[in-house]
């Protein structure tokens, strides 16, 4: 009896994993899509809710359009910011608004490491370089991370490395690493490809990649 089962099981197993296999790349960029799109939904409501009580038409009101134009809005908006901040007059209200954001006590203190943060993510000199892999949750586990700048241990002198790690999926939650300079291993990973991969759960990846610390370069030349 057991003989008779045993070919159909492991065929079903293959087959259920093959799906897995089949639906997983799917499932993963469905999963980043709907965040985004949750995201900008949220941020757009107001403009929606906005736009209605100026132009009460029936067919601003229907369920489905909702959610639609507060995409559109968000979007909208965030491309008007992105052109008027490449403008001298974009840049100079950006400016203006950074010196008034850093003398608030607390604000100034979140916006300034945001900002920091951001350009470091941004920047696209020598952004190969920025991405590096740490052991972490534990020893020989290594995970991505962004390395945003370094530090000196005031009692020995040596480098510490500032390392970001971001989560995969949701890479707006992180964890931020103080480690020495001979346990970070640098990669030879574009931000793009680092991004890809955290969204993606690792389904978008190269084919290869630096894993070990087999002449390193100095890190602290690449910041």
């Amino acid at each position: 009896m057991k003989s008779v089962l045993v070919r159909p099981m492991r065929s079903l197993q293959r087959n259920i994993l093959a799906g897995l296999i089949t639906v997983g790349p799917l499932f993963v960029t469905w999963l980043v899509f709907s965040f985004l799109l949750d995201k900008l939904v949220r941020a757009g409501q107001p403009l929606v809710y906005g736009l209605q009580t100026m132009y009460p038409e029936a067919w601003l009101r229907r369920p489905w359009m909702q959610p639609v134009l507060a995409v559109v809005l968000t979007l909208l908006v965030l491309y008007v910011l992105g052109k008027l901040t490449s403008m001298v007059i974009g840049r100079q209200a950006l400016g203006l608004l950074d010196s008034v954001l850093e003398r608030l006590p607390v604000v100034a203190k979140v916006y300034s490491s945001v900002r920091q943060l951001l350009d470091t993510m941004m920047a696209k000199k020598d952004s190969n370089q920025r991405v590096v892999l740490v052991d972490f949750p534990m020893a020989g586990h290594k995970s991505i991370g962004f390395l945003t700048r370094t530090l000196v241990d005031s009692n020995t002198g040596e480098e510490v490395a500032a390392v970001l790690l971001p989560n995969a999926i949701n890479p707006t939650s992180a964890f931020l690493q103080l480690l020495p300079m001979n346990r970070v291993t640098l990669t030879d990973l574009t931000m793009e490809q680092a991004m890809s991969m955290l969204l993606t759960g690792g389904a978008v990846a190269p084919e290869k990649i630096v894993f070990s610390r087999e002449q390193q370069p100095s890190l602290s030349k690449t910041l």
